[in-house]
């Protein structure tokens, strides 16, 4: 598969011409990002994760592209895109399924905590073809399997450095790219990825950035 980065959390997988794009939010190249894509996954609510116009927007105008969503956010698409209701599906933790000759596995359930006075909302982090574990805004670790590559949320108003080394090291992927780090100067960006890349190393994970618009194998 190929991988491609956008700004902030946005990805792009594309193998067999088909695509797949998860979380096109208000800060990512959207139209880019779902040109010609199959298969739509969004993790929760907030606007940097989805733009429920411009998104809509696209739903309208590929009959091919399918969506998967948190309950909420579901029924938000489906009004964003009345034509293409019947295409936006509702994910849940501990699913299975298959989109578009991908496989897709759903783990935890909930975003992670910014402020006892800011509402939780429901937070869906999902592995592609058992290989690509995108979390959200989550440290969900996923259980049962091991991935090659871990989407690594670098920064938010959620997490620290300590709990973004400590997610790399329990996930264990053999590769790490970051996600989530649009709000973020290039001195910082430098600071974290740095323990990253070291302290990563020592338990197997070769941690490497990723520019918007950069794109891997995995």
């Amino acid at each position: 598969m190929k991988l491609t980065k956008y700004t902030h959390a946005c990805v792009r997988l594309d193998k067999d011409d088909r695509a797949l794009v998860i979380d096109p939010g208000s800060f990512s190249e959207i139209e880019d990002a779902l040109a010609g894509a199959d298969v739509l996954l969004v993790t929760h609510e907030h606007a940097d994760h989805v733009d429920f116009g411009r998104v809509g927007a696209a739903l309208e105008g590929n009959a091919s592209l399918s969506a998967w969503a948190p309950a909420k956010v579901a029924g938000q698409l489906r009004e964003a895109a009345p034509s293409a209701a019947d295409r936006v599906h509702t994910a849940e933790p501990g699913q299975e399924f298959g989109a578009a000759g991908f496989r897709v596995q759903t783990f935890g359930s909930q975003h992670a905590l910014i402020h006892p006075l800011v509402p939780v909302v429901a937070n869906i982090g999902y592995v592609i073809d058992g290989e690509v574990f995108h979390p959200g805004d989550s440290f969900t670790v996923p259980s049962g399997l091991e991935v090659g590559t871990l989407l690594v949320p670098i920064h938010a108003p959620w997490n620290k450095i300590q709990e973004v080394i400590d997610f790399i090291i329990a996930v264990r992927a053999p590769r790490a790219f970051p996600i989530h780090n649009a709000l973020i100067n290039e001195r910082g960006t430098g600071m974290v990825e740095g323990h990253a890349q070291r302290i990563g190393s020592l338990y197997g994970t070769d941690y490497r950035h990723l520019e918007p618009g950069e794109s891997v194998e995995v």
